[in-house]
């Protein structure tokens, strides 16, 4: 295992917010490449055990379907997409409950990707999207029935603002989803070197824990809160996406070289076993 280092293509300064732009040149540049070889489900996936050999396609749409199911949606709400990568779970999203969808994302490319992506399902007049900053929102107050934030809620600068927002757009008894990277504790001094290295090269300022979820809801008026750490069952993703990337590799090294891919497989595969890195699923009520 190759020691840690800072991926010279996104190191930023440890604790910095990272802007609009530090998150769009991740996905619009290495994200490009994990998108290739994972799939169009940018995210996570979910195992319910070991003996549990669902591929990286089923996994992905498990994870997708536990958010759906937490939304309850019906056909005809509006519900927004915070954080919306190329769209593909929103679009699973319509297709399995006639909900209208509005996703926004700091990436002109995830947009431009993402509607392409709803043309093409002959879905473009249920499912939008749009280049728009998550901490100061264009939309008016209730104007959504529910919300999720689908592994974004890490790239905020500051997800109680997010929240804030999310809570002040949908409506009261409006539904919110969020799958999200956490850190998970107590945090030993190798597993600190883990969460410090993902926060300085994946424009994260820092990873939320389970009880900080819970007092930025509460105080943002989400009631009938459920959280549920399911790192046991999606941590095999980090793993099984360096096995996947392995086979884009001549990409990556002509993106970052080398000795910097070895180091970003290598990473992945650290990630996967330092248990302070967890994940979490979870769902809450707008008061």
């Amino acid at each position: 295992m190759s020691a840690i280092t800072n991926d010279a293509e996104f190191d930023m300064t440890l604790g910095q917010s990272p802007a609009p732009s530090d998150v769009a040149d991740v996905y619009d540049g290495i994200g490009q490449i994990y998108g290739a070889a994972w799939g169009p489900n940018y995210h996570y996936g979910y195992w319910d055990d070991d003996n549990d050999h669902a591929s990286i396609e089923a996994a992905t749409d498990r994870l997708t379907d536990m958010m759906i199911d937490g939304l309850r949606g019906q056909s005809g709400q509006r519900v927004l997409d915070v954080g919306c990568g190329i769209g593909h779970p929103a679009l699973r999203l319509v297709q399995k409950s006639g909900v209208d969808v509005v996703g926004i994302s700091v990436s002109h490319v995830q947009v431009a990707q993402a509607n392409e992506l709803a043309a093409g399902a002959g879905l473009a007049d249920k499912a939008t999207f749009q280049f728009t900053d998550a901490m100061d929102m264009p939309f008016a107050d209730g104007s959504f029935d529910s919300a999720w934030a689908f592994e974004s809620m890490w790239h905020m600068p500051d997800r109680a603002q997010v929240l804030s927002e999310i809570s002040r757009v949908v409506r009261s008894g409006g539904r919110l989803a969020i799958a999200d990277v956490i850190e998970r504790g107590p945090v030993s001094p190798e597993g600190r070197k883990v969460l410090d290295h993902v926060c300085a090269n994946y424009a994260v300022k820092s990873l939320g824990t389970i009880e900080e979820y819970r007092e930025a809801l509460a105080a943002n008026g989400f009631v009938d809160v459920d959280i549920r750490d399911v790192t046991a069952n999606c941590n095999r993703t980090l793993a099984v996406m360096a096995d996947a990337v392995e086979t884009r590799r001549d990409e990556l090294n002509a993106l970052v070289g080398e000795e910097q891919a070895q180091s970003l497989l290598d990473f992945m595969r650290l990630s996967a076993v330092t248990p302070e890195q967890g994940y979490v699923f979870l769902t809450a009520t707008r008061a």
